[in-house]
């Protein structure tokens, strides 16, 4: 178990450390060659001891940076699509460093105050949005409701699930499956600015979606000898 440490524990830190810096295909690269030789140490190590963590560690980063490159790529071209689709809206479409895809729908095109059905300019967009995810099946989606201050807790909490449990469902309805979907509310507490004007108040109450590509695992590294 110390060959392990040694040799995953420094794989690691390199990638928290630098992905800061990287390009989004490099961020997944350095990632997927982390769990890469990570996992190729494990197994290496359970066959063949310390030659054999060495050797897996080798050959699972080896894999692991290709199955991360092509994650990043995908991902890329995933975020791609989505700008394009929702070009001119006032969507916010970025990657975030975990490489998710996130988008931040605005309450001018969403909701009305205090209300949880769409509006009638949001549902261009989630036809959209719902094409790009048909196309691309291995994708999962989390929806989050916000809202601005205005009211207690009491009101605020169910309403930004309610907001977001009514993009699941107009998804859905548009042929996206419900068990790729995840909803949550966040109320009032995560607010992008102060709540002390009627505009900063608007851009608190919004629903943000996160589009995430499940990273396929590196394949297994060859046996080595004992």
């Amino acid at each position: 178990m110390k060959t392990l440490s040694i040799l995953i524990v420094p794989a690691l830190i390199l990638t928290l450390s630098s992905c800061a810096t990287m390009t989004d295909t490099q961020r997944g690269t350095a990632q997927g060659t982390a769990i890469g030789a990570g996992t190729g140490a494990a197994i290496g190590a359970l066959i063949g001891g310390k030659k054999g963590a060495a050797i897996g560690a080798g050959s699972g980063a080896l894999l692991g940076a290709g199955a991360g490159y092509m994650w990043s790529q995908r991902m890329e071209e995933q975020k791609r699509e989505m700008e394009t689709a929702t070009a001119g809206t006032g969507v916010q479409v970025t990657q975030t460093e975990d490489n998710r895809l996130k988008l931040n729908i605005p309450s001018d095109i969403s909701f009305d105050t205090g209300r949880a059905d769409i509006k009638p300019g949001f549902r261009p967009i989630l036809d959209n949005f719902a094409t790009t995810l048909i196309s691309n099946e291995g994708t999962v989606v989390k929806i989050i409701g916000h809202t601005d201050n205005t009211g207690s807790d009491a009101i605020n909490n169910p309403l930004s699930v309610n907001r977001a449990a009514s993009t699941r469902d107009y998804l859905t309805s548009r042929g996206v499956s419900i068990n790729r979907i995840q909803i949550d509310g966040r109320g009032s507490r995560e607010p992008m600015a102060e709540n002390d004007t009627p505009e900063n108040r608007a851009e608190n109450r919004r629903v943000e979606i996160f589009v995430t590509e499940t990273q396929p695992a590196p394949e297994a590294a060859p046996e080595v000898p004992k």
